[in-house]
């Protein structure tokens, strides 16, 4: 606001409207993020279920989730969302999917327990299979979403380069005000008037400061969104899209983030050999591949009699497409459904097979068996037993027929695909006459069908995405609920970690031996809390955050990162409220894109620093030596103010379109204490400053002593050569990209000779008519500028910097 008050003050009303203009859409942008975090509440209220069903009085009623209150009864049912943390009093295969909680992708089973003060069913849950009745123990702000709400509400902070240009303005100030105080001094003594030199000390003020800055900023900005939209980006806070060019870690969901998100059977494993399955999501299977070709039913009925009984001791559907949607669904647990949709790469259907083995009992899966079975008749008589569940339930003497040898192998290969990331279920069955089939005999002396590896699959472009972060300088993080095993192992595959050295557990962290939280690339097993000490831990440590997720649980570290990235597609309302940028698209690889645009609109930043404050530089030296040079005042106020208006205006503006350089993703990310003039800017204002100031005064007093009018002279030359300058600022200028720049310039260019040619200009400005010769002198000072602009550009180049900001000795 200092700056404009001077504008107006000097009659430089063009460039108090432009601040003006600035202000008032800085202002309305913060207003807006000022209610960011009642949306966030809001879109938690919103995740919770609208009605809830509740037996009270002995009767059951439907009730408003906010009129659910401790001690009721809730009755639950598939596909109700749970309104409230409850403890599960009965149950009956009862499975509830909490991925948007907890981030652990597999549906978790439910049963009674005993113990009073554990919530075994969280409010926004989803049950996906069974049915049971739970005793609600919190709601509203004492529940799961409740305690998540109190965490999303922090107010965004300043980004990295509102610090920086912060710090920058206050240094400019106090050299500004000591600089022009010096020329004020010098005046008077000089013998100059008073008043003139009051004047000329305050436009010299102005000058120095480069207030078209914000409006560069803003269109960079601006032009920054709307790129990444393009690439299916949407940007919720502006500052965001520079902040992501100062990233230095980025943090990662894994469900639905880097793995897909739906559970894939890739892996068959029976007595007679090995198979992958070829496919993904819950589409049937594309084809079964052993050795490298392509297996049918007919040559692999080994597979069949595995995958027959992976269809039959099953309670899941797969949803074909429908309407404009062209995605499989999956109808109950993920798990199941995964395994049908391998069993459709044999052309195994589940509706034929449960018509021609009709399921007549079943001993449902719980937690301390560890396993299900199903029977069914046959069509020719007798019973089938179908027997699933982890390999330590299933793989067990007392219920296998097999061989000691076979079963220690199949446990083995089942230790090294949990190594690896896959939720290993072993099958095993029998035919037994119907009047040998007591329920004790049921599961004994089964023969073993096999092994199934079932994960959530990597995204094919997470590998690639992050192989380029980690060019640029960023390191990736992977912050998940889910099991160590699943997630050490997704971060190997994606190149996250080599070790296990890098991996630590929430468990671990509650209890204080974890160690540094820095010192893991992977945090298993966290909690919503524990994700938001993990991103502080990396604040503490000097780091720009990223974080990515898409989850309820996932809302409060969104919030709480230096820019927050949520998946539109199947992120939670409340990840995306508390998010500075949706990917629409839930695709990682558009968070490298959008760095890009950080990146670009930072040394855009920094270009036109270079520009404006060596012309700024300039016109002070001008004014400083110009006397000691027999030059008695070179310039008069308002042509200091033209200049600053003809050189600081569409040109400096037009530096912020300015495309994005070759090579600036091969880049080490800038050191986030790094001072915006830092690495190496600081002598390129003053090499430029002095490159200006020379060529003007050299003109200024040959003009003088040749009886020419100097101080026009003076006054065309600094203008001409600062708008070479801003040409040869380009980052391809070779090139016709950012014709706003070349407009721009061209523009700025013919005003300043206006000033000299056109009378009403010259009585304004106080300058004198030139001769022809002199006016090409003017123009060819245009040339001056841009060559020393491009050979310091070559001289200037930056040495690599590493992760510490230090350059490496040479």
């Amino acid at each position: 606001m200092g700056d404009n008050a001077l504008t107006l003050a000097t009659g430089d009303l063009a460039d108090a409207a432009v601040i003006l203009l600035v202000i008032t859409v800085n202002t309305t942008a913060g207003y807006i993020q000022e209610v960011k975090a009642e949306h966030a509440v809001a879109a938690l209220s919103a995740m919770s279920a609208p009605a809830a069903r509740v037996l009270r009085g002995g009767a059951e009623r439907s009730v408003a989730a906010s009129d659910v209150v401790p001690g009721d009864l809730i009755l639950l049912a598939e596909g109700d969302i749970v309104p409230a943390d409850a403890r599960v009093v009965e149950a009956v295969r009862l499975l509830a999917d909490e991925s948007s909680l907890t981030g652990e992708s597999a549906p978790v089973a439910k049963e009674t327990g005993a113990d009073p003060q554990r919530p075994l069913v969280a409010a926004g849950s989803v049950v996906v299979r069974g049915r049971g009745r739970a005793v609600v123990t919190a709601t509203g702000g004492d529940s799961t979403l409740g305690r998540i709400a109190t965490m999303v509400t922090r107010a965004p902070g300043p980004t990295p380069l509102q610090r920086r240009l912060a710090a920058f303005g206050r240094l400019l100030a106090v050299v500004t005000v000591a600089l022009c105080a010096v020329v004020l001094a010098l005046g008077l003594v000089r013998g100059q008037p008073v008043e003139l030199m009051v004047v000329a000390a305050i436009s010299l003020a102005v000058a120095a400061v480069p207030e078209s800055l914000p409006a560069a900023v803003m269109l960079s900005l601006a032009l920054g969104a709307r790129r990444m939209a393009e690439r299916h980006a949407i940007v919720r806070r502006l500052p965001a899209v520079e902040t992501l060019g100062s990233v230095t870690v980025l943090a990662s969901d894994k469900t639905g983030t880097l793995t897909e998100g739906r559970m894939l059977a890739e892996r068959l494993w029976t007595p007679t050999g090995r198979a992958t399955v070829m496919g993904s999501g819950y589409a049937p299977a594309d084809c079964l591949e052993r050795a490298g070709r392509t297996v049918s039913s007919e040559e692999a009925s080994d597979l069949v009699v595995l995958l027959e009984a992976a269809v039959l001791c099953n309670d899941a559907a797969l949803q074909p497409p429908d309407g404009g949607d062209a995605t499989w669904r999956a109808l109950g647990d993920p798990t199941e459904a995964a395994l049908l949709a391998a069993a459709a790469g044999l052309g195994l259907d589940k509706g034929t097979i449960d018509h021609r083995l009709t399921r007549i009992q079943e001993v449902p899966f719980d937690r301390l068996r560890k396993r299900m079975t199903t029977i069914h008749r046959l069509p020719a008589g007798g019973l089938r037993v179908v027997c699933k569940g982890a390999p330590e339930a299933v793989l067990r003497p007392e219920v296998l027929s097999t061989g000691a040898a076979l079963r220690e192998s199949a446990v083995a290969l089942a230790d090294e695909w949990s190594a690896e990331g896959y939720r290993v279920l072993a099958f095993a069955s029998a035919d037994l006459p119907e009047q040998d089939a007591p329920q004790e005999r049921w599961e004994t002396q089964l023969s073993l069908a096999g092994l199934i590896g079932i994960l959530d699959p990597p995204r094919e472009a997470s590998r690639a995405t992050l192989a380029t972060c980690r060019a640029a300088g960023i390191t990736p993080l992977l912050i998940t609920g889910d099991h160590p095993l699943t997630a050490t192992a997704i971060a190997r595959r994606l190149g996250i970690v080599a070790g296990t050295d890098q991996v630590t557990t929430g468990e671990r962290l509650r209890e204080g031996n974890s160690g540094p939280l820095t010192g893991s690339r992977v945090y298993a097993r966290t909690s919503p809390e524990q994700k938001l000490d993990i991103i502080r831990a990396w604040h503490a440590a000097g780091h720009v955050v990223a974080m990515t997720g898409d989850g309820v649980n996932d809302g409060p570290a969104l919030r709480q990162a230096d820019i927050g990235v949520a998946m539109g597609r199947r992120g939670t309302e409340v990840a995306r409220q508390a998010a500075d940028l949706v990917l629409a698209d839930d695709n990682l690889a558009t968070v490298v894109s959008a760095v890009e645009e950080g990146r670009r609109i930072y040394a855009n930043v920094r270009r036109y620093l270079l520009y404006a404050l060596a012309g700024g530089t300039a016109e002070i030296l001008v004014m400083l030596i110009g006397p000691f040079m027999s030059l008695a005042l070179p310039l008069l106020p308002a042509q200091i103010l033209w200049i600053n208006l003809l050189t600081h205006g569409l040109p400096g503006v037009a530096l912020g379109a300015e495309p994005v350089e070759s090579g600036i993703m091969r880049r080490p990310a800038r050191p986030p204490e790094q001072s915006v003039l830092g690495a190496g800017l600081w002598p390129r204002i003053l090499a430029m400053g002095v490159v200006v100031t020379v060529g003007t005064l050299a003109v200024g007093v040959w003009a003088q002593q040749t009886g020419r009018p100097w101080q026009s002279l003076v006054f065309l030359v600094l203008g001409a050569t600062q708008l070479g300058v801003a040409l040869g600022s380009r980052s391809r200028p070779r090139s016709l990209a950012n014709p706003f720049l070349l407009a721009a310039v061209a523009v700025a260019l013919a005003l300043q000779m206006a000033g000299i040619l056109l009378p009403p200009l010259r009585s304004l400005l106080g300058t004198e008519p030139l001769a022809w010769p002199d006016l090409a002198l003017g123009l060819a000072s245009v040339c001056w500028g841009y060559l020393a602009m491009r050979v310091q550009s070559r001289f200037f180049r930056a040495a690599p910097v590493d992760r510490r900001g230090c350059r490496p000795s040479r």
